[in-house]
């Protein structure tokens, strides 16, 4: 006997975006970004969901998948193929999205303290408060007190995403690596 899927949706600060969370772990850790059906070759969950029209980004999570829709659709129209796509790909299929292109949110041993620091800081508190509302940040450099973050999922496109860079988290770090000067997106 199959245990059912339930699938609850959530409103982001992206008018365009729902995260959608799951009532079991797709996989432990990281997260999964993807732009284009092509980008998501392989990978069973983001290549089912490309194929609802008007379907422009995924994201998914250990336990939820946030999608980002074309401007011009309605929720009303997309949501619901949405979920069923969801339950049909999560009781069928095994491997969810393609493990090689797991996005990796470890420090090197060859960090310098303050990007140590700067990926502590990220993964304890901004990164979870951020993957609430179905988004997630990445670590991309640190070079002359310029960090460049990329923002994925509900954060990529969010009206408020620069508000959030500038007041949230650079000011969270500026407070922990006081050589920090900025914070930009990628």
């Amino acid at each position: 006997m199959t245990t059912e899927i339930r699938v609850t949706a959530h409103v982001t600060p992206n008018p365009n975006t729902l995260k959608f969370l799951l009532d079991r772990q797709l996989f432990t850790s990281g997260t999964f970004n993807f732009d284009s059906k092509e980008t998501s070759k392989g990978s069973s969950l983001p290549y089912a969901l490309f194929e609802i029209k008007g379907i422009e980004g995924v994201m998914v999570g250990p336990n939820f998948v946030s999608v980002t829709k074309s401007p011009s659709l309605d929720w009303a129209d997309v949501a619901e193929p949405i979920i069923t796509t969801l339950k049909g790909v999560i009781a069928n299929e095994d491997t969810y999205v393609d493990e090689a292109l797991r996005i990796n949110h470890a420090s090197s041993g060859s960090d310098s303290d303050d990007v140590t620091k700067i990926k502590s800081i990220l993964d304890g508190e901004i990164r979870p408060a951020v993957a609430m509302d179905g988004g997630d940040i990445v670590f991309h450099t640190y070079e002359d007190g310029i960090l460049t973050l990329q923002l994925q999922g509900a954060c990529s496109s969010c009206p408020s995403s620069i508000m959030t860079l500038k007041m949230g988290i650079e000011t969270r770090l500026k407070e922990e690596v006081p050589s920090l000067r900025e914070v930009v997106q990628l």
